[in-house]
C-alpha cells in the first residue's frame, strides 16, 4: 500500500526522496496550498546536514539555491569580537555551511520528490488517523480516506500526526523569543561570514546575500507573548529601538527594504510517544530543536527512517530501530538548542560573564564541544535491485 507523509516541508520532501530512492511507494499531503515559495526566513544547513543531501543526490541543487558560509562570528552588544570559528562544521571540514530562504530548500526538495516519482497532494489537512491490522488509514478534513503500510507525521512542531498519535503528548509553548527577519540595502558585509551579535535584547543575525544584500534576522527576547498586528513601518520602529545600542544591527535595521512577517519561537516538552507499529514521527513532530539545526536534524531522520524500513524484516522492528537509532542524539540536541535559547535571552549579569568568558572558551574548546554534532554521518542508503526495491525488508511495503 505504500506509505504517506503528511507534511510537504523538509522533512517530509526528505523522506519521500529517500523512500522513492528504495523503491516504494510515497504520496505527500500537505494542508497548505502552496508549502514552498517565498514564505519566511532563511535556514542554515550544517555539515551533518549536507552529509545527508549528498547521500540523496541533491546537495549539488540545494547549494546552488543558496549562500556559501564557510564562517561564523559571534560579537557582543559593544562590538566585541567573542568569536570566530568555522559555521556549521569543524575546520577542515569540505563542505561549507549552506544558508539559504526556506521556500528555496522546499522547492529544491519537493522537485526532486516529484522527480523521484512521489505524489504531492496539497491542500489536505489531516483530522484522523487510525491503526489496522493491515496498515494506517488517513482521513482529511474534505473527506479524503487514504490507506497505506506507514504513516509519517512530518506536519511540524503544530503536528496533527503528534496529537492523533497520542492525545497526552505535549504542546508547544512560547519559549520567551520571537523572530522577524528582513533584507537591507547598501550594507557593506564580509561575504561568507555568518555574524551573530548577542544584544540586549536577543540575537541578531546577518550575513552578505549574493545579490549585494544584507539578510538578517532578529531573534527578539519578549517575556510576554507578543501583539502580531503592527505594519512594517512600527515593526521597524520598534525594534530600531531595540537595537538602538548595537551599532551594526542599528544600521542594518536603518537600511532594511524588505521585511518578513515575525514568528513566535517555540518549545516543546519531550515527546513520549514518537511511534507506534504503524505511524512515527520526523522533524519537529517529534522533537523541534532550533539552534540551526532543526533542518539537519530532520534530513538525518528522513535518511535514518528509510535505512531502517530497509534493514528491518518487519515495520514495527523498524520503527523501533529508527527509534533507538535517533533518541540519544536528538535528546543532546534539545539540550544543546536549550542552552542555545538561554544565552539570546540572558540578563545584564549573565551577558557580562559571557563577554569575559566565552572568546576563551571558544578559543580553547569549540571544536571539542562541537565535534559531535558537525562529524555525525548516517551513511547512505542500501543499493537497490533491478526490481526496483532494497537489497532488505522495502518490498514488504
Amino acid at each position: 500500500m505504500g506509505v504517506i507523509v503528511i507534511g510537504g516541508g523538509v522533512a517530509g520532501a526528505a523522506s519521500a526522496i529517500a523512500l522513492r530512492r528504495l523503491g516504494m511507494e510515497v504520496t505527500v499531503y500537505e494542508a497548505y496550498a502552496e508549502p514552498a515559495g517565498q514564505v519566511g526566513s532563511f535556514l542554515s544547513l550544517a555539515s551533518n546536514g549536507l552529509r545527508v543531501l549528498r547521500s540523496l543526490g541533491v546537495l549539488e541543487q540545494v547549494q546552488r539555491a543558496g549562500v556559501d558560509v564557510p564562517g561564523q562570528r559571534m560579537w557582543s552588544s559593544s562590538g566585541k569580537l567573542l568569536g570566530d570559528v568555522p559555521r556549521g562544521r569543524l575546520s577542515g571540514q569540505e563542505l561549507h555551511s549552506v544558508t539559504l530562504m526556506r521556500g528555496a530548500l522546499v522547492e529544491v526538495l519537493r522537485a526532486e520528490a516529484l522527480a523521484a516519482g512521489a505524489v504531492i497532494v496539497t491542500g489536505e489537512r489531516l483530522v484522523d488517523v487510525v491503526t489496522t491490522e493491515e496498515g494506517v488509514r488517513a482521513v482529511f478534513a474534505s473527506g479524503h480516506v487514504a490507506e497505506a503500510s506507514l504513516l509519517i507525521g512530518a506536519d511540524g512542531i503544530w503536528s496533527a500526526t503528534r496529537s492523533l498519535l497520542d492525545p497526552q503528548a505535549p504542546a508547544p509553548e512560547y519559549a520567551g523569543l520571537y523572530s522577524i527577519s528582513g533584507i537591507a540595502d547598501g550594507i557593506e558585509t564580509e561575504p561568507g561570514i555568518f555574524n551573530m551579535t548577542f544584544a540586549r535584547n536577543g540575537a541578531f543575525i546577518h550575513l552578505a546575500a549574493p545579490d549585494g544584500k544584507v539578510w538578517w534576522s532578529a531573534q527578539v527576547s519578549w517575556p510576554a507573548q507578543p501583539e502580531f498586528g503592527l505594519t512594517d513601518e512600527e515593526w521597524l520602529r520598534r525594534l530600531a529601538g531595540l537595537y538602538r545600542h548595537e551599532q551594526v544591527p542599528a544600521a542594518i535595521l536603518e537600511a532594511t527594504v524588505e521585511l518578513h512577517r515575525p514568528t513566535l519561537m517555540h518549545k516543546l516538552d519531550a515527546i513520549p510517544v514518537r511511534h507506534n507499529d504503524r505511524i512515527v514521527l520526523l522533524g519537529d513532530a517529534g522533537h523541534p530543536v532550533g539552534a540551526g539545526q532543526g533542518a539537519s536534524m530532520a534530513l538525518e531522520d528522513a535518511l535514518v527512517l528509510a535505512q531502517s524500513l530497509a534493514a528491518e524484516p518487519s515495520m514495527a522492528a523498524a520503527l523501533s530501530a529508527y527509534e533507538a537509532a535517533r533518541s540519544d542524539r536528538i535528546a543532546k540536541m534539545v539540550k544543546a538548542a536549550s542552552g542555545n535559547r538561554d544565552a539570546k535571552t540572558a540578563g545584564p549579569l549573565a551577558r557580562w560573564m559571557r563577554d569575559l568568558v566565552m572568546p576563551v572558551a571558544v578559543r580553547l574548546f569549540y571544536e571539542k564541544a562541537t565535534a559531535w554534532l558537525y562529524t555525525h554521518d548516517c551513511g547512505e542508503l542500501p543499493p537497490v535491485r533491478a526490481d526496483g526495491h532494497s537489497q532488505a525488508g522495502s518490498s514488504r511495503l
